[in-house]
């Protein structure tokens, strides 16, 4: 079977089931709990069509298993936050009491369902590059595969860190001055592991556009070719997402504003220093 249908096929499988359980339980994360593994097997699906096509599948390979690190760190992570034990995402929650039953249940079917499953089958096509133009490993995917794992390692350190301070927090009875994390990573950016994930997918990208280009296609077409959509939509869902979620966040904690103002949102950049208050 074609690899691009037999992604789509199981993407439509994925977002029906999704769906269905999200009716059945009430509990609108079943994307949640499949985010990390359909990239896998999406991304596996196109390395085995080069292997078994007879081309060379070092690069289709290289970036399957560079997908397959991603989603086990992305796994665990989510694993022991609890997150296949029926937990849903707060924000959510939050969602459903500010819309009506209706409105909930369309932005379940359209955004939660569709749109994120439709955004993890896009994400993963510059696997779709590698299969058409099967050319040999260059230096610059070497380079690239060794800048996705330095990402790697950053937003593992990242959820790491953040991860301490809520046991931290835990322990202290629920409550740890400043409320939130903001020490490490946290120091030089406001989502340190947003900025990582995200990067991890603008560098698998440029993976599979140095596909195109070795096999002669130029700047339109290669370096810049239609699976940049994936990129640019998780970056946007980034970016929404994060001022949702900060909007919780200063509504929470009174010191949120002053660690906004001092610290940059996503990429990690030293502190700014604020104003010394005037003397009278």
């Amino acid at each position: 079977m074609d690899p691009v249908l037999l992604v789509l096929l199981l993407a439509a499988v994925t977002s029906a089931a999704c769906w269905i359980l999200s009716l059945v339980t009430k509990d609108t994360s079943w994307v949640d709990r499949i985010w990390s593994i359909v990239p896998i097997a999406y991304t596996w699906i196109f390395a085995i069509a080069v292997i078994t096509s007879g081309g060379d599948a070092a690069r289709s390979v290289l970036m399957a298993a560079l997908v397959t690190l991603w989603g086990a760190r992305l796994t665990f992570n989510f694993a022991r936050k609890g997150g296949y034990s029926g937990m849903e995402d707060y924000r959510w929650a939050i969602l459903r009491r500010r819309m009506s039953p209706v409105q909930f249940q369309l932005f379940n079917l359209f955004f939660i369902v569709l749109y994120q499953n439709a955004l993890l089958v896009l994400i993963s096509l510059p696997a779709l590059m590698a299969w058409e133009h099967p050319t040999p490993l260059t230096g610059w995917d070497i380079a690239l595969a060794a800048l996705f794992l330095a990402f790697l390692v950053g937003e593992t350190v990242a959820d790491q860190e953040q991860w301490d301070f809520h046991q931290a927090k835990k322990r202290a009875g629920g409550t740890l001055e400043p409320g939130f994390a903001m020490t490490g990573l946290f120091r030089l950016s406001r989502h340190p592991n947003f900025f990582f994930e995200q990067a991890q997918w603008w560098v698998f990208y440029f993976i599979g556009a140095v596909a195109a280009v070795s096999a002669g296609l130029g700047f339109w077409g290669g370096l810049i070719n239609p699976t940049i959509v994936g990129a640019v939509l998780l970056t946007v869902l980034f970016i929404g997402s994060t001022i949702f979620t900060e909007s919780i966040s200063s509504s929470k904690y009174p010191a949120y504003a002053d660690y906004q103002r001092r610290t940059s949102m996503l990429v990690p950049l030293p502190p700014r220093r604020t104003a010394a208050p005037r003397r009278a």
